[in-house]
């Protein structure tokens, strides 16, 4: 999870550890760079608009790395055009913040069932 604002990364890791999720949370874009590219992940949740690397760009390196990963971009600039073109490009889903906890939750748990039925 890449994050700018530490409370976001906080308060999200501790919901989706709870439910029994391994998470790694990062709010420099180009730590989590490095890491993507020595690590598999299954989701990689990014914002969109940071410092140095944002979303769509991380979305892009993660996907010549590792093409099944799924990336999630959570923003609070979602437009319907950044939405769209976000969409268009690959991403699994675009969050619009602030977002319900709850909500964010239950897009994880259906990407998470989706890659656990496609490796069956």
């Amino acid at each position: 999870m890449l994050d700018d604002e530490e409370i976001v990364c906080t308060r999200l890791k501790t919901v989706l550890e709870k439910a029994g999720y391994i998470v790694e949370t990062y709010t420099d874009s180009r730590q989590a760079k490095t890491k993507i590219e020595q690590h598999r992940f299954d989701i990689v949740v990014t914002d969109l608009k940071m410092a140095n690397i944002d979303g769509l760009q991380l979305f892009h390196l993660v996907k010549d790395k590792w093409p099944d990963c799924e990336v999630i971009i959570i923003t609070g600039f979602a437009t319907v055009e950044v939405t769209r073109e976000a969409l268009l490009k690959g991403v699994r889903d675009v969050i619009a913040k602030p977002f319900k906890i709850a909500q964010f939750k239950k897009i994880i748990d259906q990407v998470a069932d989706s890659i656990r039925r496609n490796r069956n």
